[in-house]
């Protein structure tokens, strides 16, 4: 008689599986209002694309800095309590968009992101692990890159709202424009930006009200208890030195750190190539972001399907593999061609945060929860690398035929290297076994 498998997710477990999937899209929310951004703050900053892309800096340093920490408080207390001091910081972060836009200042509103995202790095150090923990070890791959298909969801409609609600709402002065009116009418100017900082603003005040909602919810409902103890004695200086020495564990945090880079490098210049290389309006550049989200959605949940057949390891390879051949389309090919091939990419990236997740915590154990704190704080590869690339754009001009937007791609084909090299790395150590 042919044995049955197991369910992925547990008959017991599907409603605070469902609650903590929520949770996916909210900062997935977060994420995709967020990217947009860096084109925004520049026009109505009138900064350089290095000094705008400080937006993802504040945005995912929160990640680097609260990452570790998170997963010793869950590490002493429990799930529950992560998920609610995240969701908290996370309603302050957003609330703070309020003075930030009536004082009018960069910083605030970089201080203000840093705040949110303290808050969302207790959010994914939480969700990942437990989400992981609520069934069969054999199935954990599987039901994370499950609850992962919802995080996109969560982005597009951020995406949706920066396209109607922020960017197509903002005054259509052009940079040259708001420059030449800064020297000749210094307060039609300070008008011109305060209205817009309000349209920034408005949305982050809704958001938080709504984390709010989400975090009462979570305060009345029962989730699932921990029953280990031996966690709670456990030291941390030893966890973190048998992580060190897994070699499966340590690659997976290097190759997380170049898949976030990429993914926020993909998707937050996405406008700026379209608006450089196509002479697109921001509104009408969103929308292909728009689409690329689509694409990724679609294609998670496809992949999703596909790992029933095929090892985690080599899906990543095979979809690393792609996104190093459409990356060079976006360096080499001009016009609508090299849109479309960044639009592309986004089907490849679609498999690879869970599967490197996945991949990495397999086996832990009761060192899960501090084996995701280092997960969590490769996100900081979006923090530096959206920096570097907006640098390349500002300064890049070596090739007369590659304008500098094409050339900052280059960073981008650089971690899908490394991220196909990781994937060939675990297929040979059977990591999946």
């Amino acid at each position: 008689m042919k044995e049955q498998k197991p369910n992925v997710i547990p008959g017991a477990l599907i409603f605070p599986f469902i609650l903590v999937t929520s949770l996916f899209a909210l900062w997935g929310f977060a994420n995709d209002i967020t990217n947009p951004m860096v084109a925004a703050f520049k026009n109505i900053l009138l900064i350089s694309n290095f000094e705008s892309s400080l937006v993802q800096f504040a945005f995912y340093g929160g990640y680097c800095f609260m990452a570790i920490p998170a997963a010793i408080f869950i590490k002493k207390f429990n799930y529950k309590k992560g998920i609610l001091l995240g969701l908290a910081l996370y309603s302050v972060g957003c609330f703070l968009f309020i003075p930030a836009g009536n004082a009018m200042v960069f910083w605030a509103f970089l201080i203000a992101y840093f705040i949110m995202t303290c808050g969302l790095a207790f959010l994914e150090t939480t969700s990942n692990p437990f989400i992981l923990s609520m069934g069969p070890e054999d199935t954990s791959t599987q039901r994370l890159n499950f609850a992962q298909a919802f995080n996109p969801m969560g982005s597009l409609t951020g995406m949706l709202i920066a396209k109607e609600l922020i960017l197509a709402r903002l005054n259509p002065a052009t940079e040259a424009e708001r420059a030449e009116l800064r020297i000749s009418n210094p307060e039609a100017f300070a008008a011109i930006q305060k209205a817009d900082m309000d349209v920034v603003s408005g949305p982050y005040l809704v958001l938080g009200a709504v984390v709010l909602a989400f975090l009462i919810v979570f305060l009345i409902s029962k989730l699932p208890q921990e029953s280990d103890t031996s966690e709670k004695t456990s030291k941390n200086g030893s966890v973190f030195g048998r992580l060190i020495k897994n070699k499966r564990y340590v690659s997976s945090v290097v190759a997380q750190i170049f898949y976030v880079g990429v993914q926020i490098m993909v998707w937050t210049f996405i406008i700026q190539y379209a608006e450089k290389e196509l002479g697109m309006a921001k509104s009408t550049a969103q929308g292909y972001n728009m689409v690329a989200m689509v694409t990724f959605v679609s294609c998670r949940f496809i992949c999703t399907f596909l790992l029933k057949y095929i090892k985690p390891s080599l899906l990543l390879m095979i979809l690393a593999i792609g996104g190093i051949l459409f990356t060079a389309g976006v360096i080499f090919i001009k016009g609508m061609t090299g849109l479309y091939c960044l639009v592309a990419i986004s089907a490849c990236m679609s498999l690879m945060f869970p599967t490197i997740y996945g991949i990495a915590l397999r086996g832990l154990g009761d060192d899960a929860k501090l084996g995701s704190a280092g997960l969590i704080l490769a996100i900081g590869g979006g923090c530096l690398m959206p920096p570097m690339q907006g640098l390349l754009i500002d300064k890049a001009h070596w090739f007369a035929s590659l304008s500098s937007v094409r050339v900052s791609f280059v960073l981008p084909l650089i971690c899908f290297i490394v991220i196909a090299t990781y994937a060939y790395m675990m297929s040979r150590l059977k990591a999946e076994e």
